[in-house]
């Protein structure tokens, strides 16, 4: 898996009270028959609380929910979304030092395999900023300083969570929140 270019954390734009962590990455394998992966997650860790974020769905516009995944050697690059457990509401994205990892089962093996751990942090200001409703935080791999630079954002409506923001960056254009 290569260094996710975005990752998201926040409230989930199509159900309330769910928490999300999103990220944009390439999955590959060195094999050049490729893996299937069977399911992926991801575990955040913040000093002595840990949740995984089970519920995983993954694609550009269209998508699907996560059961099964074919990874070539030339690899793929897609979205991906991992919401926390329908029992959880809320998870609190507080200030401090986080690490994410994300696991891959591949089919076949009985073990998950740590593909990729990612360290970010969340000041208590941002973390204040988080407890609004529907705000969420961006980290941006920014390549020249060799680390990720945040943006807190706030949503009017659903229509702006992480694939719009990214639609819009793509297209060049601004993004503006929707009129009320």
């Amino acid at each position: 898996m290569t260094r996710p270019t975005v990752v998201f954390f926040g409230p989930d734009g199509n159900e309330d009270g769910i928490s999300k962590v999103f990220l944009r990455t390439l999955l590959y394998s060195t094999g050049k028959r490729g893996i299937v992966l069977e399911h992926l997650f991801i575990r955040l860790r913040r000093g002595e609380t840990q949740q995984n974020f089970n519920v995983w769905v993954y694609g550009e516009k269209d998508l699907a929910r996560g059961s099964g995944l074919f990874v070539g050697q030339e690899g793929i690059a897609t979205n991906h979304h991992f919401l926390t457990p329908t029992d959880i509401r809320g998870f609190d994205f507080a200030a401090g030092d986080y690490e994410l990892e994300v696991f891959g089962k591949i089919i076949g093996k009985d073990a998950t395999l740590l593909l990729s751990t990612i360290r970010l942090s969340i000041d208590a200001h941002e973390a204040e900023q988080l407890r609004k409703l529907d705000h969420g935080i961006y980290f941006d791999w920014g390549p020249d300083a060799g680390r990720y630079q945040k943006k807190i954002e706030g949503r009017r409506s659903k229509a702006l969570g992480p694939l719009k923001m990214l639609e819009a960056l793509q297209d060049g254009g601004a993004l503006m929140p929707p009129k009320s």
